[in-house]
């Protein structure tokens, strides 16, 4: 089940906090509660997926997002991500979340988000995503203007822009 509450919790605990700029971070606090935990007793990584919305939809908000699309009838949807899962996370354990957005294609926006123990990190994602419109994905040209931000992405990190190659030698839809 989708973590509702807690992201309406997430919603309220960020509702006066202040706005942060389109490539700041978003820093939460979350903790694995049993009903997260898969069959070794750890959380469970689709839950992982999951969880991380509960730091990009306040990141959202924040950065004005949110705002932008509501005042132009548009949505957001994952259209890819790429995670690295590195430490365990246990029931109960606090961990710390960072979110932040690496900038854009002619397509795309590109998120990264981590969780942490302190200093170690227990995993990282990085997510492409998609503002989606009417007549389908709007350009991220468009919604950076809508930002009051310029068209064109600062360069992003050549790991990144590998992936994104990789991904578009992934043959679509898959072979039978």
């Amino acid at each position: 089940m989708y973590p509702i509450f807690r992201l309406a919790r997430e919603m309220l605990a960020q509702r006066k906090a202040p706005a942060l700029g389109a490539f700041d971070v978003h820093v939460s606090y979350h903790r694995c509660w049993p009903w997260d935990l898969d069959p070794w007793m750890e959380l469970n990584n689709g839950r992982t997926l999951t969880l991380y919305d509960l730091g990009r939809i306040p990141f959202a908000v924040r950065t004005g997002l949110v705002a932008a699309m509501r005042r132009n009838g548009w949505g957001m949807t994952v259209a890819g991500a790429a995670v690295r899962y590195r430490r365990r996370i246990r029931a109960f354990r606090r961990f710390q979340m960072r979110s932040r957005a690496l900038g854009w294609d002619t397509r795309f926006l590109y998120l990264e988000q981590s969780i942490w123990f302190g200093e170690d990190c227990a995993n990282q994602i990085l997510i492409r995503t998609a503002v989606t419109g009417r007549d389908g994905i709007v350009a991220p040209s468009t919604v950076a203007r809508a930002l009051g931000l310029p068209e064109e992405s600062p360069p992003l990190p050549r790991w990144v822009t590998a992936w994104i190659e990789a991904e578009a030698e992934r043959p679509w839809p898959p072979e039978r």
